[in-house]
């Protein structure tokens, strides 16, 4: 694996994460919410991206990874359309998937640390109220879709965060003595 890679990778999917999640405070103007939004999944998208290709053999954690900037892409595809909420609703689940696969590889791992499978757990449960937020809205329940919505941008982002502390601790292992 490529250390470096993979913790730019990861830096830079939190910070998508909690661009995103930023950008879902619905106080700020719906352009705000809208540049934060679409950013923010490009930074994630990258990041998941990188964190794929700083991987040396096929895991079910690239896989995960992979789908998740799949997921990325769809949301930002949804974003830049008008007519894009379907889109958007099957990136986040595109996302969730994702977070799954991810999970099931670290779980399989006994090397890994607790942060990661908690971290990618917490992401596809995030990722997958985003979506469920995004059908209630859909069908014309606003206010609950919005809560969802911000919720899992949220529950997402601390998952990014643990997951980016995790790959931190490998990077820079604690000198002892």
């Amino acid at each position: 694996m490529n250390q470096p890679k993979a913790l730019i990778g990861s830096f830079i999917q939190a910070i998508g994460t909690v661009t995103s999640a930023v950008g879902s405070i619905p106080s700020l103007s719906d352009k705000k919410q809208f540049a934060l939004d679409l950013s923010g999944n490009v930074l994630q998208g990258t990041g998941n991206a990188l964190e794929a290709d700083a991987e040396t053999s096929d895991t079910l954690g690239v896989y995960g990874n992979e789908i998740q900037a799949i997921g990325n892409i769809t949301v930002i595809a949804g974003l830049l359309n008008n007519d894009g909420d379907r889109l958007e609703i099957t990136g986040n689940w595109l996302q969730s998937l994702g977070g799954l696969i991810s999970f099931a590889d670290d779980w399989e791992d006994k090397q890994s640390s607790v942060l990661n499978p908690i971290g990618n757990l917490l992401q596809a449960i995030g990722n997958a109220l985003q979506a469920i937020g995004g059908i209630y809205e859909e069908r014309g329940n606003k206010t609950e879709g919005q809560s969802l919505s911000i919720i899992g941008s949220w529950v997402q982002a601390i998952g990014s965060i643990l997951c980016f502390l995790n790959q931190l601790k490998k990077t820079t292992p604690l000198k002892e003595g």
